[in-house]
Parts: structure tokens; C-alpha cells; sequence
């Protein structure tokens, strides 16, 4: 029996003073929920649902409440989850009115013959199962409204979205349980003012979230569109697989994605060894690791705080 080990992120971007304590605090919170789960017994694809789930609920963060609104003021949310055992995979996009779209992600893998659903077909599939749907001001904070009226054009909005501290962004954990299995989940509302119809890189296997026992699990954040093209995720463990450690293969994906595409993002990854890393190029990460009974936390580049994990 080996150690079990949870990562979990709450956005790469530059995350205002003002949200600053309730992002640190919300992952931290997740990380512990999600490290109940493996005390338990949970595999680590139960950890990391569990842990998106508790980001997804809270507000701060941009995934079930707390989303962005496309451009016609409307709520559509992406999630993936992969379980590195079988490489069983479950993906939504465009999914309206859902709480927890990383529940209905795994829904989806488990349930169908599918790895993704999108849009009318998601919400209909969520119906089928028995997923309540909850109205759209229901997910949507007074903070967001005022953003939304703010940026009213598409190119506006992911512009200062991306190059300014008023975007929200992705959530995502990754784990690896005592049998050395590894899982990743990752949600979110996407950018303010998308088209609608936009889908970044969250709900796409590879790309926003991918997990293989053989190398390990990556649950990415950033500006969705340049993660897309790099397919940073199974880059990260493409890097792993060549022999690099999981700290140095983050660091090596997100320069290159940087250097060919201009973009800046973040990774959390974790080894079947229950080696970890939460990595990041733009301004601010809200991380927190719960590794041997320690809770690791930060946001601030090179920031590694820590206290007693208390469940």
C-alpha cells in the first residue's frame, strides 16, 4: 500500500488581492474533502470528483456556481474526468443549467458508450439520468452579472479576460490512490462573453485533462484556445514518460506552450509514485496538495505553504 496523494487547482490567471484569501481557502477546502475520500478508502476517481465538486459549488471559482456568462448572458459549462486505469473517459460541454457538470461527466463515461456529449444532448442525457437542473441565476454570482455588462464584446472580453486581473478561470484535481491508481477531473464556465457554442480546452481529452496509470494524471488551466493546440496535458506526461520528473515536464509544457503559441496556463500533476507538482506562468495559481498528512498550499509563484491535514 502506497501513500495517496491529492492535487487540486483553482485557476491560472491573475487572480485579484481582493479574491486572493477565498481562492486559497476554497482549494484548500477541496483538497481536504477530496483527501477524506482516499482515507476512506475512495478511489482517486471518486477524490477527484468529489474535490471538483466542492470547487464547482463554491462561487469564487469559475465552474458550476460561480460561471462565466457567454455572450448572450447565458451559463454553458465544460468537465472532464479520466480514470488512468482504463483510460475510461467522460466529458460535457456546453452544458446548461448543471451544478456539477463533473458529475454528469463521469455519468457519461459510465453510463454510455460515449466519451462526450455536448449541449441539447448533455441536458437531455442529465434529464434521463435523474441530474436536477438548477435555473440559471441560480449559478450566477452578483459579481459576474456586473462583468458581463461590463465586457459586452467577445473580442473585448477575452482580451482583458486573459491580459487583466478580471477573469475567473478553471477548476481540477488529481490523485493517486493507495492501489496506485491515478484519476483526473477537470470543469469550467469557460471565458466571459465566449461565442456561443465556444468550447475550450476543459471537457477535451488531452487537452484540458488526461490520466494514464503508466505515467500519471494532469488536470490543466489557462487560456483554453492555446492549450487546445498543444494538447498540454498529454504533453506534460509525454515529458514524464521520457524520464523527466513531473515538476520539470509542467515546467518544460508550459514554456513550450508560451514560446509557440503565446499562451500562459497551469498544471497540476501527479505521478503513480505520488510524486506532485502544481506549476504555473501566469501571475497567480490557487493550489493545495494533501500529500502524507500534510496540507501544501499557495498562489503566489514559488509559494509553498503548509500546515497539519486535519480530516
Amino acid at each position: 500500500m502506497m501513500s495517496a496523494v491529492l492535487v487540486v487547482h483553482g485557476g491560472a490567471w491573475a487572480i485579484p488581492d481582493e479574491m486572493a484569501p477565498g481562492s486559497v481557502d476554497g482549494v484548500k477546502a477541496a483538497a481536504r474533502h477530496g483527501a477524506s475520500v482516499l482515507k476512506n478508502g475512495g478511489s482517486a476517481l471518486d477524490a477527484v470528483e468529489a474535490a471538483v465538486r466542492a470547487l464547482e459549488d463554491n462561487p469564487i471559482f469559475n465552474a458550476g456556481h460561480g460561471a462565466t456568462l457567454n455572450i448572450d448572458g447565458e451559463v454553458e459549462l465544460d468537465a472532464i474526468i479520466v480514470d488512468g486505469t482504463t483510460l475510461a473517459s467522460g466529458a460535457v460541454s456546453c452544458v446548461k443549467n448543471i451544478a456539477n457538470p463533473v458529475s454528469l461527466a463521469r455519468a457519461v463515461m459510465e453510463k454510455t458508450t460515449h466519451v462526450m456529449l455536448t449541449g441539447k444532448g448533455a441536458n437531455q442525457f442529465a434529464e434521463s439520468i435523474g441530474i436536477n437542473t438548477v435555473p440559471t441565476d441560480k449559478l450566477v454570482t452578483e459579481y459576474e452579472k456586473k462583468e458581463w455588462e461590463k465586457h459586452k464584446q467577445y473580442f473585448a472580453g477575452v482580451m482583458q479576460e486573459f491580459n487583466t486581473k478580471w477573469a475567473h478561470e478553471t477548476v481540477g484535481a488529481v490523485a493517486v490512490d493507495c492501489a496506485g491508481n491515478v484519476a483526473c477531473a477537470t470543469s469550467t464556465g469557460g471565458i466571459r462573453n465566449k461565442m456561443v457554442g465556444r468550447v475550450g480546452d476543459s471537457p477535451v481529452i488531452g487537452c484540458g485533462g488526461y490520466a494514464d496509470n503508466s505515467s500519471g494524471a494532469v488536470s490543466c488551466t489557462g487560456h483554453g484556445e492555446s492549450i487546445l493546440k498543444v494538447t498540454l496535458a498529454r504533453l506534460v506526461l509525454s515529458h514524464v514518460e521520457q524520464g523527466k520528473s513531473v515538476a520539470d515536464a509542467s515546467q518544460l509544457s508550459l514554456q513550450y506552450m508560451g514560446d509557440r503559441v503565446q499562451g500562459a496556463g497551469g498544471t497540476i500533476v501527479v505521478a503513480p509514485s505520488g510524486q506532485w507538482a502544481a506549476t504555473f506562468t501566469t501571475k497567480r495559481m490557487a493550489w493545495a496538495a494533501a500529500v502524507d498528512g500534510v496540507l501544501w498550499f499557495g498562489i503566489n509563484p514559488e509559494e509553498r505553504l503548509k500546515e497539519k491535514l486535519s480530516q
